[in-house]
């Protein structure tokens, strides 16, 4: 199994990159293979001036489009995800996630971002149609702890992280295959 992570942070590091970093580590002891991504893997000018032929985007496209899933990861500022992160994934193909799980990671500076992630950055992922847009994790700033190259999260962050993790994993693993090839001839009656 293969997933994408995308760190949707301009910052590194950032608390929201730190989730991703962890979760990352606990996909690889699933035995998950993780390719990971940061928006300082793309040009800032391709991001800045919407370049759909960009060779960064476009091999991040082709990676994902062998993946299973994408884990994505956001800091949240003015109760919506990251502008640069919207930028790259409007460059992204309409179906760029078709047949993918998708778990989003999310922080801000208090619980009242809470529900960006719900009413900014889930729409955005199912119109890019998800299979399954997953229940993400919001934790605000005060429940990640950075220390050079330690995190430190709050017990329920934690908790809940790893939660989403399983349900992640689970999801992953009853994923529709990403192509049914059935002849049309197969799916008509014949009739006698």
């Amino acid at each position: 199994m293969r997933i994408i992570s995308l760190a949707g942070s301009p910052r590194i590091p950032s608390r929201s990159s730190a989730l991703l970093t962890l979760s990352q580590r606990w996909l690889q002891q699933q035995n998950i293979e993780v390719i990971s991504y940061t928006l300082h893997d793309f040009p800032a000018e391709d991001l800045l001036l919407g370049n759909f032929n960009s060779p960064s985007v476009k091999t991040f496209t082709a990676k994902l489009a062998t993946a299973d899933g994408l884990l994505i990861a956001t800091p949240v500022y003015k109760a919506s995800f990251s502008g640069a992160l919207k930028t790259l994934i409007d460059l992204l193909p309409e179906r760029a996630l078709e047949h993918k799980v998708v778990l989003p990671l999310a922080t801000g500076g208090s619980i009242g971002h809470m529900l960006a992630v719900d009413y900014a950055l889930k729409p955005v992922l199912a119109a890019l149609k998800a299979q399954e847009v997953l229940q993400g994790v919001f934790a605000d700033d005060s429940q990640i702890i950075l220390e050079g190259e330690q995190t430190t999260l709050s017990d329920g962050v934690a908790i809940r992280l790893e939660e989403a993790l399983e349900a992640f994993y689970l999801a992953l693993n009853r994923r529709k295959p990403s192509v049914l090839k059935t002849p049309l001839n197969l799916l008509t009656r014949q009739t006698a």
